[in-house]
């Protein structure tokens, strides 16, 4: 169980670097190419900071789980995908003291109201935020939000 949450700490780690790491003070933008989620507070406070820097965030790659929380911080406006772009949802979950996960419905419900209409739209579509991971990409994603130019 240690090592399991000590891989998971290690991942998102590598997350967040990977994310810092693609904002360039002279494009003016943030650049998500592969994030696989993770714990919401980091997440939450990333997008924060992006959007008070005005930055714009181009998706570029997989952004699951708590990545899309981007969705609900970052204006539409200055959100742009590219033909490598997949987002990635599920319900809420946590982990107990054992290590096991159980389901957070009163966070998902949270999480679901909080993206922007369209994507609550597709979510709601599809049966709603479950344990199976739905993935928006290519023509539908580009229905929702402009390819990067």
């Amino acid at each position: 169980m240690r090592r399991a949450v000590i891989k998971l700490v290690i991942k998102l780690a590598v997350a967040i670097v990977a994310l810092c790491a693609a904002i360039s003070p002279t494009e003016a933008e943030v650049r998500i190419l592969a994030s696989p989620g993770g714990q919401v507070g980091p997440f939450l406070d990333l997008f924060e900071q992006v959007r008070a820097s005005g930055e714009r965030v181009v998706i570029d790659g997989p952004c699951l789980s708590a990545c899309t929380l981007v969705l609900s911080i970052v204006p539409d406006s200055r959100i742009c995908v590219t033909r490598r772009a997949v987002l990635g949802f599920h319900a809420a979950r946590s982990i107990d003291g054992r290590g096991q996960m159980y389901a957070e419905p009163e966070a998902s419900q949270a999480v679901l109201e909080a993206y922007p209409a369209a994507v609550r739209g597709w979510i709601s579509r599809r049966g709603g935020l479950t344990s199976r991971l739905l993935l928006l990409r290519g023509r539908e994603l580009a229905a929702i939000y402009p390819r990067c130019r």
